[in-house]
């Protein structure tokens, strides 16, 4: 099933019109479905030679790679099975299989192929100069989960400056896309249950295969992360395992340290007892491009000056509800104690599904922009608001500010199974303590899912009042 990613497409499909080879690296979360997206796009050209690397595990070396390496190429060429003794022979034969026509090359899993041989970049370097830069209807892609190994070794490598054509760093799918997942049903589901699902799943394609339309949120959810067979049970470790190897814990516990809100770098320091050292800067860089945390810059609405406190984000809901919900049950639901839960019987459910709520609204700002008709509209800024209290104003949490060159959209999202006509007086405080600036039209927005008091729209506070169901559209 492919859904989406109409844009990556399109992008992928220009470089058929060239008349030169193409350097492409994808990355992006696991299971986000960077290897579909390729495979997808290389039905338009002649012909797919994929290989992939080898998974992580204790005793694996670079000789299995290279044996795995020529094994999957001998499965999809006339080329025969040889023992290969390095890269640069691996890439040889690689391209020897490469004929007049247009091929692409999927390298899958890039980091776990050369994690072995510090000299993979260099090696693969040469070999794209003198050997696969030859062939002009050839398009290389180097794919992977591990986005800071392609950024350091592939995008910011000298070696490679000039090279590559086009980067392409996967994220969520937009919630419309996530809609379809739902299939014919789509339209006689509620967009609660929907929201109830998609706040576990988030945009991840492979999650949301998994959902069976014909059953509820509840049954959904139990099924995927409260039994010990479900997908989603047994997902957290491995990801994290799959991606950062023996590293897991350290970035595990920075994850943690995210679950109830976002911190900042010095907050985060003193909840991890570690030092704000150069380590803890790298591997939040690295939890940021493998897509589970938002790196999300406060800006001043009035200057729109970027704040120096920048606030780190888990943005991944599935990692949240797991550690909220999932990680504390691990032994109840190993026994089977837990195959009748429901979901209101999690406490505080409705609270996070409105942290939940709040994270995928703000995943897909740039979907939201368009209902707000702002599409055309070059933004400056756009992310979560905080202000501290001081003497001379008052403390302000703003769930998105939006800011263009002439006005400020100060946006409010809210889950409740009912919304009370209040939401104005909420909305009208936190506009008075933003720094005035004349210069700036103020607009507001209320983005909501529950029963709406039809006051709200009537009494015309709002600038736009939009119900999730339109998101999804």
């Amino acid at each position: 099933m492919f859904v989406g990613r109409k844009e990556e497409l399109k992008s992928l499909e220009a470089l058929l019109r060239k008349k030169t080879p193409s350097l492409v690296t994808c990355r992006g979360r696991r299971r986000i479905g960077k290897s579909t997206l390729i495979r997808e796009f290389a039905k338009r050209a002649d012909r797919l030679i994929a290989i992939e690397g080898l998974p992580p595990r204790i005793g694996l070396s670079n000789s299995d790679q290279l044996k795995a390496f020529s094994l999957q190429l001998a499965q999809q060429t006339a080329i025969p099975t040889v023992e290969l003794i390095n890269w640069p022979q691996a890439f040889q034969l690689l391209a020897s299989a490469v004929r007049d026509e247009w091929t692409v090359i999927l390298l899958d899993e890039i980091s776990w192929l050369g994690g072995f041989d510090p000299d993979f970049p260099g090696y693969l370097k040469t070999a794209w100069d003198t050997l696969f830069k030859q062939h002009p209807r050839l398009i290389l892609v180097l794919c992977g989960s591990v986005s800071a190994w392609i950024a350091k070794n592939i995008l910011e490598n000298t070696g490679f400056v000039g090279r590559d054509s086009w980067d392409i760093l996967l994220e969520e799918l937009p919630l419309c896309d996530c809609n379809r997942f739902w299939g014919k049903a789509a339209d006689r589901i509620r967009s609660y249950e929907k929201l109830a699902v998609l706040s576990v799943t988030g945009g991840v394609p492979k999650y949301l295969e998994e959902l069976d339309p014909a059953f509820s949120a509840d049954e959904n959810i139990r099924r995927l992360c409260f039994q010990r067979e479900g997908i989603l049970f047994r997902e957290y470790d491995q990801i994290f395992s799959d991606v950062f190897g023996k590293r897991a814990e350290a970035y595990k516990s920075i994850v943690a340290a995210l679950v109830h809100s976002s911190r900042s770098l010095s907050e985060i320091s003193a909840t991890i007892g570690k030092d704000r050292s150069g380590h803890l800067s790298r591997h939040l860089d690295e939890l940021v491009q493998a897509g589970f945390l938002a790196r999300d810059r406060v800006f001043d609405p009035k200057t729109v000056r970027p704040r120096r406190v920048e606030k780190y984000r888990l943005r991944d809901n599935y990692t949240r509800f797991f550690l909220r919900y999932v990680a504390p049950r691990r032994d109840a639901i190993e026994a089977g104690l837990l195959r009748g839960l429901s979901l209101d019987q999690l406490p505080e459910w409705e609270t996070v599904l409105g942290l939940q709520f709040e994270n995928l609204v703000l995943n897909n700002t740039l979907s939201l922009v368009r209902h707000l008709g702002l599409e055309r509209t070059p933004l400056l800024s756009a992310a979560p608001y905080s202000q501290r209290p001081t003497a001379r104003k008052q403390g302000c949490q703003i769930d998105l500010l939006i800011r263009t060159r002439h006005a400020v959209y100060v946006v409010e999202i809210k889950f409740r199974k009912s919304i009370s006509i209040s939401v104005i007086d909420e909305v009208q405080d936190k506009v008075l303590r933003l720094p005035a600036n004349h210069k700036l039209s103020v607009r507001t927005a209320l983005v909501y899912e529950g029963s709406l008091d039809p006051r709200v729209e009537s009494e015309g506070y709002f600038d736009f009042v939009i119900p999730f169901e339109q998101l999804l559209k």
